[in-house]
């Protein structure tokens, strides 16, 4: 292991460019005669359309095209709608909903795209989009979960109490017959507040369609671009999917909400088609509140039953997520992942669930970071702290005897997963040692000298990374650089220099010769993009299979330079040997040589290069502990967080400082949560009252407090370099030690439960409450 190979702290090669300001995003892009598209968004929750007039907004200077619903069903273009349902977990058949780019009968949100203005600027689209005449008759509205379950209005003919899919897990007789056994039973009502991604770079599309080539281009801040073009190809477009290239190029920040196609891709593609003009489209920050996919929003009642000992017996959960007005792409998966992961570590015998979608006239769900492992790690851990409280038994020690141990495993949960590895009990006496817990009276004092109070939170988690399989090039170049082609996509997670690191480690080719090709579906033949904590495993599995093509490869041909037999070739930190001789070729100067004009053996081609392919056998689970102290004013109900551990197994280690910006990151978002971030809906018309930064309030850095990070490693067989998923552990594992800590620090007023965000207006009112 070199300074730049496997588990070395490198660097980010990617920070240069963003750092001097040389990112290229999608809005940064400009071509000659390009137009400019806005989108005539519905602005009631829910109603029918009775007409629609464009007549004088076309006459407007400067406008090329105005498209509405209408136009939509003549052109045949068809829409767009769930890609993933587990149909053999359904209770009942679902009911799916399909969502045109325009709507031409009927709008079910706040944001639904009803006409697309094209002009040759922004303000001239949007001057047009001022004078088309929209008759709209209003009907009831089903603004949030609970009035959902009102029978009278239907968001979509189908299931009961506006029910898209209801996923079914366990025998729920033998639960409740457990449950009536139990020596003790806690019961707990949770909220999982709606929250939006806000990523730092809003979504954008541009398309350029090419009359003489039969082709387009759409540019797009995606994490999935090979999936984008399918979507359109297959689904929308009905077309060859070489007609269409899709090109994600920088994207700043994706977090789930940026997994899908939206509206607005149909509309810039759409249109670019039938202009032959460039038609470009970006999300306005109100508008990305409206328009984009939320996540989480969901309610759960949990029932626990236990022996007298404080050991699980059975669990029982029932919980709706709320999808909004329609089911799209991946919005299934909060659900399945919060019913498959909702026993976290801890062995419970008997298990059964309801995990169920349910639409309202809100915008779409999608996956949001964490995709339902952290409303299952946030559900298990507090009603394991609840359970603790009431049967007067320490936390820390309830989780001891509830903990599945190493010697179990593969351990086979009640919910379908097996988990493959993990030392849950030896993580958290690690976190707890790290976070310095006999010192904790001492800062309590000190804080309550200021007049303020000190709580301290614990949480274990534990998620499910590296579903699916993925592809990976490498090519050697004829001068003998080196280039790593990524089916996957990299916005924030730092590939170029990973995926570098292993393969200088494992080719022994210098790691600056090393260049990265990703998001571009002309030059990546397929991926499947970046989801789910899975590119460190599926793709360095692809990689290493990769790389020994080309070591086998190698010996080919360094066994043809040096007369020799193949079988007799070695490999050994970038160089080829032919065995008890001193005869030795660099995998460069191979390089070279398999690009020669002429000499070459025809059985071994031209050129050294391969593509790896690698699914893992299952998924990884990678785990950790949180602990959390916060200081609380109760005068002013401010909370701020002034210590936060964390210990990590995340298998082995790619690059420290990687692992460690990405668990920051999920920290910060998890805090975000669990205190400041709220979509809020009005319950009588549906309007968004949150859809600005002034009203939904965003983690900054003055939240933050400093971060202590350490790893226990415990590798996983599951691919060939032994690493577990990293990007959703912080988010999954921090909304429960934060609100444990609140709780904490609540407790000598007599506060009871308490649901996120814990906002100061909340914890006051939670203090008067308890003061009455």
């Amino acid at each position: 292991m070199g300074e730049f190979g496997i588990g070395q702290a490198v660097p980010r090669t990617e920070d240069p460019k963003f750092l001097t300001g040389q990112g290229q995003y999608t809005d940064d892009l400009s071509l000659p005669g390009e137009l400019h598209g806005f989108v005539v968004r519905s602005p009631h929750a829910h109603a029918d359309i009775v007409s629609i007039n464009v007549d004088a907004a076309r006459a407007m200077p400067g406008v090329a095209l105005i498209l509405t619903g209408a136009d939509h069903e003549a052109d045949g273009l068809g829409p767009l709608t769930v890609k993933i349902m587990p149909v053999p977990l359904l209770a009942n058949p679902p009911t799916v909903s399909a969502q045109p780019a325009l709507q031409q009968k009927r709008v079910r949100y706040v944001g639904d795209p009803v006409a697309f203005v094209v002009a040759e600027t922004l303000g001239q689209a949007k001057d047009a989009a001022e004078l088309i005449e929209i008759d709209y008759e209003p009907l009831a509205v089903v603004p949030n979960l609970a009035s959902a379950r009102s029978a009278d209005i239907q968001i979509w003919d189908g299931g009961k109490e506006n029910e898209s899919f209801n996923i079914a897990m366990g025998d729920m007789a033998a639960v409740e017959t457990a449950l009536a056994a139990s020596a003790h039973v806690t019961t707990l009502d949770l909220v999982q507040n709606r929250v939006s991604a806000n990523s730092m770079e809003p979504r954008t599309s541009f398309a350029e369609h090419r009359s003489h080539e039969g082709r387009t281009t759409i540019y797009t801040s995606s994490q999935m671009p090979h999936s984008v073009r399918e979507v359109l190809a297959n689904t929308v477009f009905k077309v060859p999917e070489p007609e269409l290239r899709v090109v994600a190029g920088d994207v700043g920040g994706g977090f789930g909400m940026k997994g899908g196609v939206y509206p607005e891709d149909v509309l810039v593609t759409w249109a670019a088609r039938k202009l032959g003009k460039p038609v470009r489209w970006a999300a306005e920050r109100a508008e990305s509140f409206i328009s984009d996919a939320h996540g989480r929003d969901q309610i759960c009642t949990l029932t626990l039953g236990l022996d007298a000992e404080g050991k699980a017996q059975a669990l029982k959960v029932v919980s709706d997520y709320n999808v909004g007005a329609y089911l799209n792409g991946a919005a299934v998966i909060p659900a399945l992942s919060f019913a498959q992961l909702v026993s976290g570590t801890y062995v419970i015998p008997q298990i059964a669930l309801t995990s169920r979608g349910v639409f309202t006239n809100t915008p779409m769900l999608a996956p949001y970071r964490g995709a339902g492992r952290p409303e299952a790690a946030y559900a298990v851990e507090r009603l394991i702290e609840r359970a603790a409280q009431e049967m007067g038994i320490d936390s820390i020690e309830m989780r001891r005897r509830n903990f599945i141990k190493p010697e179990q495993m593969p351990y086979n949960t009640k919910c379908g997963p097996i988990y493959d590895c993990g030392e849950f009990e030896v993580v958290m006496d690690k976190c707890i040692a790290h976070a310095d817990i006999p010192g904790f009276d001492a800062r309590k004092a000190e804080t309550e000298a200021a007049g303020k109070l000190r709580g301290i939170g614990y949480s274990y988690f534990l998620e499910t990374a590296s579903i699916f399989n993925e592809r990976m090039e490498i090519r050697f170049a004829p001068g003998g650089s080196v280039t790593i082609v990524s089916g996957l996509h990299s916005h924030g997670q730092g590939h170029q220099t990973a995926f570098a690191q292993v393969v200088s480690d494992w080719l022994g080719v210098p790691f600056s010769s090393i260049g990265f090709v990703q998001g571009d579906t002309d030059q990546v033949s397929f991926g499947r993009g970046t989801f789910g904590s899975r590119s460190s495993a599926v793709g360095t599995g692809a990689l290493r299979q990769a790389a020994d093509i080309i070591i086998e490869r190698g010996k080919q041909f360094a066994a043809h330079m040096m007369e020799a037999s193949a079988q007799d070739i070695t490999f050994d930190d970038g160089t080829f040997s032919v065995a008890g001789t001193d005869k030795k070729l660099g995998i460069v100067d191979i390089a070279k040589f398999s690009y020669a004009p002429m000499g070459v053996p025809p059985q071994l081609g031209v050129g050294l290069e391969a593509v790896g392919a690698f699914e893992s056998p299952g998924p990884n689970y990678p785990n950790g502990c949180h602990i959390c102290e916060i200081e609380l004013d109760p005068e002013t109900g401010k909370v701020e967080i002034a210590k936060f551990t964390a210990v990590d197994d995340v298998g082995r280690v790619i690059n420290p400082l990687l692992l460690e910006g990405q668990v920051h990151g999920g920290i910060a978002q998890g805090i975000g949560q669990a205190l400041l971030e709220d979509i809020v809906f009005s319950a009588d018309d549906g309007q968004m009252l949150s859809a600005s930064f002034l009203d939904y309030c965003m983690p900054r850095a003055d939240d933050m407090p400093y971060f202590e990070l350490e790893e226990h490693d415990v590798p996983t067989a599951s691919n060939p370099l032994g690493v577990k998923g990293v990007g959703e552990g912080g988010t999954t594992g921090s909304p429960a030690a934060i609100m444990h800590a609140i709780q904490d620090a609540l407790a000598p007023l007599g506060v009871g439960h308490l649901d996120m965000p814990a906002t100061p207006a909340k914890v006051i009112a939670a203090i008067n409450a308890a003061k009455t």
